[in-house]
């Protein structure tokens, strides 16, 4: 309900890629600029935003079911508002307030800077205001914008691609590649840097193409280096990439930069040169392992993750044996597989030879087996090791019951570890001075692997604070004198966890 104040409240809903967060991050800074405040846990909010995908087979069963169940909560809150945003508003447009008439408010993925005006001339007209631009007016990051982190940021360089995948629908949603100049990319890393963030996370729905626009083919490795040049800033990741784009150049500047983590995201798709022609996918199965050991020459401590789609329409036993015969061979730290699924509007859902769901999902466990072994064989490997893990808030599901911390290495291995420092109180070290915060670095020897995480199970060996633990602590004192308000989910350190409804790629909406 509205607070106190009497400002009225709103909630989020994000679905789908990195790019969605970062959008939701800036629909929940328009709000709060017109004088919205974030709800909290109890009671209807004023206004709900949903900010929607669409590559995935039952995005809009997701959608419409959500909307379904805040029918009757509109009935009884006078003046509530809904509205829909993201790839799938782009796609439906007039069709969602046909499905649901409650919703007040539909835009699209080209001017999400409307919304605010859109949900004042829906009250005033009482009737639902649908508005789809078809090429985007304003570049995102020039909005204002609530983070979700004080020490992590997404920064994004580009919005839309220019790739023509048959299993993705998202170049047609959010248009063709327009790049930012890196002036402006690099004024607002140092304006975040001054923040008290320590990493960036650089965005784009093929993020090593950027310089298309600007045509420059090396802009992206030169601005790999001039992030680097930062003062204060610790860590550079980048997500997602695309094998086609991917050029010696840019990995030469991931090896000679320091600040740029050894951390590659590179989405296979599929290891079968016939399925990859089918997908338009436009380099082979000997180019991208060709990519993956020039990676590993210039950066032995490199950890590789990829995306992976099964069962795509047409693939043979012999085309997922070609899959599996990569995955071996370019022994990725994770991989995010998925299951073939169509798209409405994609080329691939209306390809013949679609692949029986009993098949996809043998093949399917196959894979995850095999690359589950590949992972935590990769993890051993970390045994021993001293690591530097960025502290993070809410990586670790078991952290308030073990009494441990968790946080990210270099590399985006996700680390459980214990705060005591090492010394001679007991065995399990001593309490630091002053408690370790999100934001600060802390350094450990892993002592155990698994598939997924690591653990540093004995008690630390250093703890450096740091300025994004003082921007944490200043902005948790802040969130305290405020009313306790509903977290669209922190942006985990580097790339970012699996989302509702991700898409194929794990990377950046289109699985490029």
């Amino acid at each position: 309900m509205s607070g106190e104040s009497g400002l009225k409240s709103y909630k989020v809903v994000t679905h789908g890629c990195q790019m969605n967060v970062h959008d939701s991050e800036r629909l929940s800074g328009l709000l709060e600029d017109a004088g919205y405040v974030k709800a909290g846990p109890d009671g209807d909010p004023d206004l709900v935003v949903f900010n929607t995908c669409a590559v995935r087979e039952n995005a809009d069963n997701k959608l419409y079911g959500n909307l379904g169940q805040l029918a009757p909560a509109k009935s009884r809150h006078q003046g509530m508002q809904i509205a829909v945003g993201g790839c799938l508003a782009q796609k439906d447009r007039e069709t969602i307030v046909k499905r649901a008439p409650w919703v007040d408010v539909v835009f699209g993925t080209h001017n999400i800077g409307h919304l605010p005006a859109l949900l004042e001339r829906a009250a005033v007209e009482r009737k639902a205001q649908v508005e789809i631009l078809e090429s985007l007016e304003t570049f995102p990051s020039t909005l204002p914008t609530r983070r979700e982190s004080a020490y992590a940021a997404w920064v994004a360089i580009s919005v839309g691609c220019n790739n023509t995948c048959t299993f993705c629908i998202v170049p047609a949603l959010r248009g063709k590649e327009e790049d930012r100049r890196p002036g402006d990319v690099l004024a607002e890393i140092e304006a975040l840097v001054d923040e008290g963030v320590i990493e960036v996370t650089l965005l784009g729905q093929n993020v090593n193409a950027y310089g298309s626009d600007l045509g420059d083919r090396e802009a992206f490795s030169k601005l790999l280096r001039a992030a680097g040049q930062i003062e204060g800033l610790e860590r550079i990741r980048f997500t997602s990439p695309h094998p086609r784009d991917f050029t010696d150049d840019v990995i030469a500047a991931m090896a000679e930069t320091p600040s740029v983590m050894h951390q590659l995201h590179m989405p296979l798709q599929s290891g079968s040169d016939r399925v990859l022609k089918a997908m338009r996918r436009s380099y082979r199965q000997e180019r991208f392992l060709g990519i993956i050991r020039k990676v590993r020459e210039a950066m032995p401590d490199a950890a590789i993750s990829t995306d992976i789609i099964v069962g795509f329409p047409g693939e043979t036993e012999e085309d997922f044996e070609e899959t599996m015969h990569v995955v071996r061979e370019a022994r990725f730290t994770n991989a995010f597989t998925f299951q073939y699924s169509k798209r409405p509007g994609t080329p691939a859902a209306e390809m013949e030879d679609q692949v029986p769901k009993e098949v996809v999902q043998a093949r399917y466990d196959r894979l995850i087996a095999l690359q589950e072994e590949i992972s935590w064989d990769e993890n051993k490997k970390q045994v021993g090791r001293v690591l530097e893990v960025l502290v993070a808030e809410g990586e670790g599901k078991k952290d308030d019951r073990t009494q441990r911390l968790s946080g990210r290495a270099p590399d985006n291995r996700l680390v459980h570890f214990n705060p005591r420092l090492r010394g001679s109180d007991d065995e399990h070290g001593t309490k630091p001075e002053e408690p370790v915060r999100p934001g600060d670095m802390v350094t450990v020897e892993i002592t155990y692997a698994a598939p997924h995480h690591l653990l540093a199970e004995g008690p630390a060996l250093a703890v450096r604070r740091t300025r994004a633990g003082d921007a944490w602590e200043k902005r948790q004192a802040k969130a305290a004198d405020k009313p306790a308000g509903v977290m669209l989910g922190l942006p985990k350190i580097g790339a970012p966890a699996e989302l509702p409804l991700a898409a194929p790629a794990g990377g950046a909406c289109c699985g490029d």
